[in-house]
């Protein structure tokens, strides 16, 4: 009698202590998401006399960006950076960009660098994504116009490639570097123990890509232990028209440094 009254308190013990833990991925699963690394106001993002700081204002917000502005862009890709750190990371290879011709727009999402405010939903990430878009958009009729993400980015960029899409505007290309299918299936493999109604981000990119319109390119080092590969050979079999690059050796957050990475994203930009 004692072992088992003893047993049912240990099982209760358990079950409060695992439903104290989902309560608080319910209401703080942004600090899982979200890893922002801020910079003060006066902070410099790139001395580079051909970039330029904006800041966007947003409802509840002010969202600070950057865009390389060429004399005479071809066109421009608009990139949606990954979950951790913010624009700083971003600077390395603008050459890249300068060498094809095309401009490059970028932004801290809330809480990251120089932006404030703090990110409290998927729709209100996927508004300031739209936001920022149209804010660019006027300069860039009539060119080339590539949407493009890396990690969590990505599933920003296909909603946002998709949804063009839909309005008859269809981006030239969209480029997906280290995708997730949805951050639900991604949830799964890093914490089964997770009833999946707990995440209020699923971020489904596989859904989005299904519905786009144009080119697709994938880009995913086949040793990310991170987003494994099998989350773009999962987008690419609903995209059978997609290219997916395979980047040897490459990880979760180095793919830009490799040599084939670099290649195929001028010759992609070249030949748009």
């Amino acid at each position: 009698m004692v072992y088992a009254l003893f047993s049912l308190g240990v099982i209760a013990a358990v079950g409060a202590v695992y439903a104290s833990a989902i309560g608080w991925l319910w209401f703080r699963q942004e600090r899982l998401l979200f890893e922002p690394t801020p910079l003060p106001k006066d902070h410099v993002l790139c001395a580079d006399p051909d970039v330029e700081e904006l800041t966007i204002d947003v409802p509840g917000a002010s969202l600070s960006a950057v865009r390389l502005s060429l004399p005479s862009p071809r066109g421009v890709v608009f990139f949606l950076h990954g979950n951790s750190g913010n624009l700083t990371d971003c600077m390395e290879d603008l050459n890249a960009f300068r060498e094809v011709n095309f401009d490059v727009v970028m932004f801290d999402y809330r809480g990251y660098g120089k932006s404030t405010g703090c990110i409290e939903s998927e729709e209100q990430l996927r508004s300031d994504v739209r936001y920022v878009w149209e804010y660019f958009a006027k300069d860039y009729e009539g060119r080339r116009v590539v949407i493009s993400g890396q990690s969590l980015g990505t599933g920003l960029a296909a909603g946002l490639s998709a949804e063009l899409s839909a309005a008859g505007r269809t981006p030239d290309l969209t480029m997906l570097v280290s995708p997730y299918s949805s951050m639900r299936a991604l949830a799964d493999e890093l914490y089964p123990w997770v009833p999946r109604r707990v995440l209020r981000y699923p971020l489904h990119t596989l859904e989005h890509a299904a519905r786009l319109a144009g080119k697709l390119m994938l880009v995913h080092g086949d040793k990310d232990e991170l987003i494994g590969i099998h989350h773009s050979e999962a987008l690419s079999k609903v995209m059978p028209q997609a290219e997916l690059l395979r980047v040897e050796g490459a990880g979760h957050s180095d793919v830009h440094k490799f040599p084939s990475f670099r290649k195929a994203l001028t010759g992609a930009l070249g030949c748009l």
